[in-house]
């Protein structure tokens, strides 16, 4: 019998709150510290993201951490919860992370504890992943999102090549909640105002109308699922638009956690797909 491969052991990382920052009245930036004994490799993409893992309701978490450990000794729902978010910036010389939450009062995980954060506190991460950053040798650049890419739209605008021409669409909830993006490119800002409409909305209703440069675009679209969904639709199928030039996916999806997001997330990828090729 063929030896079966080891799992492989995936060690958290640690850093620790340094400040915060309330950017706009949803939206808090955490700077996190990261252990100088943790390996970090950030840099290539503008969508790296880490996963910060947080305690389930009346737990406390170790330090250090092992997670495979707890999940060995613990029952399912006593399991560190995990939560995906974009690095917004990192500095190696001093290793300071900064993370930008979207913040609702007390709805979810992450937002609360990011409002409450104090310098000092520990949290655990795994990761960075990522896979997207601005090719310089597009004709044009299309960044699309709602504020859950927000992070990752303004890093990607800030790693845009001097002069490209792009055209960046943000939905927000109000005029409150734009923020200023850095960027040497032609850049097209448009910030869209949610108000009482549906999520996405106006962001599908803007991509749509857009008359479409020349050349060959890259684009970032990421954002609520069903909305992606629908842009997805819009740059495969009515502009044929390869696969290769675009990085496009949801973030979360309406009415559902990160948890009930993230299990059905590929297979509803994939789904989508083969109803965009068919």
């Amino acid at each position: 019998m063929a030896e079966q491969p080891q799992r492989r052991t995936r060690t958290p990382k640690r850093a620790t709150v340094v400040r915060t920052e309330r950017l706009t009245p949803h939206m808090v930036r955490v700077v996190l510290a990261v252990d100088p004994a943790a390996e970090l490799a950030v840099g290539e993409f503008t969508d790296h993201y880490v996963k910060l893992l947080f305690p389930a309701e009346g737990e406390q978490l170790p330090d250090p951490l092992n997670v495979e450990a707890l999940r060995a000794q613990l029952p399912r729902e006593r399991w560190p919860r995990t939560r995906t978010y974009t690095v917004r910036s990192y500095d190696p010389e001093s290793r300071e992370m900064a993370v930008d939450f979207v913040v609702h009062g007390d709805d979810g995980v992450a937002g609360p504890w990011a409002a409450r954060a104090q310098a000092g506190e520990v949290l655990h991460f795994m990761g960075p992943g990522g896979g997207y950053a601005p090719d310089p040798s597009a004709d044009w650049h299309l960044l699309a999102g709602d504020e859950s890419a927000l992070p990752a739209v303004a890093a990607a605008a800030e790693r845009l090549p001097a002069g490209a021409p792009a055209r960046i669409y943000v939905e927000v909830a109000g005029p409150a909640e734009e923020q200023k993006l850095a960027t040497e490119a032609d850049a097209d800002v448009v910030w869209l105002h949610r108000g009482e409409r549906p999520v996405g909305a106006a962001l599908a209703e803007a991509v749509a109308a857009l008359d479409f440069p020349a050349g060959r675009v890259h684009a970032f679209v990421h954002g609520e699922a069903n909305v992606v969904k629908e842009l997805r639709r819009q740059l495969r199928v009515e502009h044929a638009i390869p696969r290769e030039q675009l990085s496009i996916s949801g973030y979360w999806r309406l009415g559902k956690d990160e948890d009930g997001w993230q299990s059905s997330k590929r297979e509803w990828n994939a789904e989508v797909e083969r109803e965009q090729e068919s």
